[in-house]
């Protein structure tokens, strides 16, 4: 076994591992337990966190979309999420939607 397919075992079995923690943790917490909203609080810090990346500097078929563009799309995704009250799945359709309507007016 090469040294990247014994990193690439142990980074699964470590992530299995934390998932597994997780679950366990996760299920004997209540859900207004101060380490349930720290987690989803770092969830959502590091969805922000990719977000911003793929705006500020894309990669593959997003690089080919306007600037203005993928703003429209940040700014609908922000409605979206004032809109649903802090959901992020709908705050993130908004934002696909204001992506592809901006881009299809852009040519």
């Amino acid at each position: 076994m090469s040294g990247a397919d014994l990193a690439l075992a142990l980074t699964v079995a470590l992530g299995l591992g934390l998932r597994g923690a997780g679950l366990l943790l996760g299920g004997a917490l209540r859900p207004d337990h101060p380490f349930i909203a720290w987690a989803a609080a770092v969830s959502v810090a590091t969805l922000s966190a990719f977000v911003v990346l793929a705006i500020a500097m894309p990669a593959g078929l997003l690089a080919t979309v306007p600037w203005p563009a993928r703003l429209a799309g940040l700014a609908a995704g922000g409605l979206g999420w004032l809109a649903f009250r802090g959901a992020l799945l709908p705050a993130m359709l908004a934002g696909l939607a204001g992506l592809l309507l901006a881009r299809l007016a852009t040519g």
